[in-house]
């Protein structure tokens, strides 16, 4: 836990899955600290944290439990402040909500990740301009940064791959199309009102569509990238995500970082 017994949200500041966890504390209003791990060991924070539960962020210390992976960090906080609720009160509207989070968190999560990184680590200067900050300690040794953060990612991820880039691009799309979809004419996926699957989806869009609300670690993403995002701005989803994050995304109350 954080000072004064607040929870602690061990995240990854570029992260879209620890967005997801961002954006569920900030909606319900937790006030929390948040920290980061050194560059390169978080997997080894989060086995340590989870006890080989999970190998990854985010992860929520509240309520003396360490919690892994964004889904059971919502479903705690849906348990431990029900209100405003993420989940829909209608069982059936509920069933429908976790089913299109873990959908989103499947099918759209790794590929939109994948895809990013791809790009960065394929242009020399946003990969050195992420690299130094993600580990600012190496700002005297740029190309030292790069290196690292290239061979952490693709030993990782794969990003370094073109026919998995061009997978990724792909299901990136199918995504689009599945999400607006599913929102027919409606402003929201289920029901009427904003729920964990809007959330969702809207989260782990948020490194294409690099809504002004959401975290932005790159000033100028690279051509290629760009050159992809273009033609999709055009589309409801990415509209859809822009009014998601106006409508409902806001700052974490008394959040800290170290």
């Amino acid at each position: 836990m954080g000072g004064n017994g607040k929870p602690v949200l061990w995240h990854i500041p570029f992260s879209h899955y620890s967005e997801k966890a961002r954006w569920a504390l900030a909606f319900k209003g937790i006030a929390h600290d948040r920290h980061v791990a050194v560059a390169g060991t978080h997997p080894a924070v989060a086995f340590a944290l989870t006890r080989g539960q999970c190998g990854t962020f985010p992860v929520l210390q509240i309520d003396g439990r360490n919690i892994g992976d964004s889904t059971a960090i919502i479903a705690a906080l849906e348990e431990a402040q029900p209100d405003p609720p993420l989940y829909p009160a209608d069982p059936d509207e509920r069933r429908r909500a976790l089913e299109l989070e873990d959908w989103f968190d499947e099918h759209l999560g790794p590929q939109a990740r994948l895809l990013g990184w791809h790009e960065v680590v394929m242009d020399p200067e946003s990969l050195e301009s992420l690299s130094l900050k993600m580990a600012p300690a190496l700002r005297r040794f740029p190309a030292v940064a790069a290196w690292a953060t290239r061979s952490f990612v693709n030993a990782r991820f794969k990003v370094s791959s073109r026919e998995a880039a061009e997978r990724a691009r792909a299901d990136v799309l199918t995504a689009f199309d599945r999400l607006e979809s599913e929102l027919g004419d409606s402003d929201y996926l289920v029901g009427d009102s904003f729920s964990v699957a809007d959330l969702t989806a809207a989260a782990l869009f948020y490194p294409l569509v690099l809504p002004p609300e959401a975290p932005r670690q790159i000033d100028n993403p690279p051509e290629r990238y760009e050159r992809f995002r273009e033609p999709l701005k055009e589309r409801r989803g990415y509209r859809w995500v822009e009014e998601m994050y106006r409508r409902h995304r806001r700052p974490a109350p008394v959040a800290t970082s170290s």
